[in-house]
């Protein structure tokens, strides 16, 4: 894969001019100016080609390599491909490919293992040895022995669990979900992926109990709110089913990836639970897998015990992770074709999908299928037609488009507040959304905030002084492991009986209150990005689409987007961004798809 070159914002070219004498500090000043390196892609390169003694002049390129490989992680890729490098910005005069691999394959700084040189594949080594170990875990867990099926017993359950609600397709998931020890769950919105988690659970469960033991599950998502209606929905649908399957699968606990694994305070990148301290379940469940990176993915995979159940849900066509790696749909990629494949385990691809729809809303899924397969055309005249889930305003003018909604969202979240009522505050929250693709600028969330809040003003004739005001939506934007509350979740400021200004978050169990001076990574959020809004819904999504030219208009993004909507969905922008979105995939450079290809080709030694 190829990833698209994305500005990375101001660019300090002092500091790149401060670095001349350093070691290939000329060519890569030459891509600082260009405006493809960062000043801090510079300093790292520059001193590593100096700590392993590299020439200014004879090294250049492969200091240049050093540079792109820092700069292609913090724009979400593992690596750099040297083939496919030079499309993402034609200005500066780019090494020829060929040549450039040789000189880093004869550098020093490969031959100390600080850059691995794959093909024409260049890492950093720390995202070599993560993407070769999360290559090796999952095949290590596809090719174990399969775990024992009580199979008298799988026979007896399985009437109990099929009832209305599950398909013929789900039910035949359910069974090799039972059958292997890893299952990569994928569908869009709407395939029934947890009613299909739901019912898994209440066969291994069962599965357990004719053994004499109680399973014990961890279900967990990226978000605290992903996380949140993850355990909302497999409880809701357990509770349709046999009290007595209830009560062996329990009430799962719901936490985010952070602190299922177990994070500490001293340390960002590490957890508690490691290959020398495995997680205790039975079952691990993980929501949203499109939006977990790989550093985080190489985490899981070492603390999930080699005989515990691990399943990974999630929709390979969402948006990726926000830090380094495309997991999912590289997983998903790697795996295909993989039935003719089998381990000591017997199992073919662990890769179960589901295709078929079960919502109502036809025309946004009509919509969402027609960026899944990346037709313009389609797109728009799905978009164009009368409908009553599906509304284009094609404007340069989005203010008009975007009022009606957001302000009567902010009033319902402001009435509840005003009367104590969080709980119907919060519930407000999810009934309209703003998403925008951008944070800055005229079509950034920063933007439309404020302007939601002037509107509201000129609707109430009551001004906002301060941050912290009644009414406020809230969005928490990183985990606070001290006070229990995780990126995602959202909230409101609430006035209680007795005046004061409470902050109340929607957690997995509950409501909670806070004193707003205590939360500090909160945003408003009567708009948010597209990124934010992964792993929630509400009934009616607007979305505000940047120009056709924004390097941050994808189709993975659009898409994201519009299966946010779970009854209605207005698009506002122009007929050129709606076809750059939907013409322009989301690429990151990995090389997890070919490795897992290249090792899985391999047969088991007998």
């Amino acid at each position: 894969m190829t990833e698209i070159f994305e500005p990375v914002g101001d660019f300090d070219r002092r500091l790149a001019l401060g670095a001349a004498g350093a070691a290939g500090a000329g060519l890569v000043h030459d891509f600082n100016l260009a405006g493809v390196l960062e000043a801090s892609d510079v300093h790292v390169a520059s001193r590593l080609g100096d700590l392993g003694g590299l020439d200014a002049a004879r090294d250049a390129s492969v200091v240049l390599a050093v540079a792109l490989a820092v700069r292609a992680v913090r724009a979400g890729s593992v690596c750099v491909d040297l083939t496919t490098v030079a499309a993402l910005a034609p200005g500066p005069a780019w090494p020829e490919p060929e040549v450039w691999a040789r000189e880093i394959a004869g550098s020093a700084l490969v031959e100390a293992g600080v850059l691995r040189l794959e093909g024409d594949l260049v890492y950093l080594d720390r995202y070599h040895r993560l993407e070769t170990q999360v290559c090796a875990d999952l095949l290590a867990r596809v090719r174990a022995e399969a775990p024992v099926v009580d199979e008298a017993a799988l026979a007896a359950a399985l009437p109990r669990i099929s009832d209305a609600h599950l398909s013929d397709e789900q039910r035949d998931a359910v069974v090799q979900t039972v059958r292997q020890s890893t299952t990569v769950l994928t569908g869009g919105p709407g395939t029934g992926k947890t009613t299909t988690v739901a019912r898994m659970l209440v066969l291994l469960a069962d599965q357990a109990h004719a053994r004499g033991e109680r399973l014990s599950v961890a279900l967990a998502a990226p978000t605290g709110k992903a996380a949140t209606r993850l355990q909302e929905a497999v409880i809701g649908e357990l509770a349709g089913l046999d009290p007595a399957d209830r009560d062996r699968v329990g009430k799962p606990e719901a936490m985010t990836l952070h602190r299922l694994l177990g994070w500490r305070f001293d340390n960002q990148t590490r957890f508690r639970h490691d290959r020398s301290n495995r997680m205790k379940y039975d079952v691990v469940v993980v929501d949203e897998t499109s939006m977990v990176e790989l550093t985080m993915m190489g985490r899981l995979l070492e603390a999930v015990r080699p005989t515990s159940r691990l399943v990974l849900v999630g929709d390979p066509r969402q948006l990726t992770s926000v830090g380094a790696g495309a997991v999912l749909s590289d997983i998903v990629a790697g795996f295909e074709g993989f039935e003719g494949f089998a381990g000591a385990s017997g199992q073919g691809s662990p890769v179960v999908s589901l295709t078929t729809n079960f919502r109502s809303t036809r025309d946004i899924l009509e919509l969402s299928e027609a960026l899944r397969i990346g037709d313009a055309d389609a797109v728009l005249e799905r978009l164009r037609a009368p409908s009553d889930e599906v509304d284009f305003v094609e404007t340069t003018d989005p203010g008009p488009a975007l009022r009606s909604e957001a302000v009567a969202s902010a009033l319902a979240v402001r009435t509840a507040a005003e009367a104590g009522d969080p709980a119907a505050a919060v519930a407000a929250l999810d009934r309209h959304r703003l998403l925008c693709a951008h944070r800055e600028g005229p079509h950034g969330v920063r933007h439309w905030n404020r302007q939601v809040e002037r509107w509201v003003t000129e609707e109430t004739g009551q001004p906002v002084y301060g941050e912290w005001y009644v009414g406020r939506p809230l969005l928490v934007t990183s985990n606070d492991h001290t006070l229990e509350i995780y990126n995602g979740e959202t909230g409101a400021a609430v006035r209680l009986p007795d005046g004061r200004l409470r902050a109340w978050i929607s957690g997995s169990e509950r409501l909670r209150d806070f004193a707003p001076g205590r939360l500090d990574a909160v945003e408003t959020m009567h708009a948010m990005t597209i990124h934010k809004s992964q792993g929630s819904q509400a009934e009616r999504i607007t979305v505000l689409l940047p120009e056709a030219d924004s390097r941050l208009l994808t189709r993975e993004l659009f898409y994201t987007a519009v299966t946010r909507a779970q009854r209605h969905v207005t698009v506002v922008g122009s007929e050129a961004a709606v076809r750059s979105a939907v013409t322009t995939p989301a690429q990151r450079a990995t090389g997890l798809v070919e490795r897992l290809r290249g090792a899985r080709s391999v047969a088991d030694p007998p």
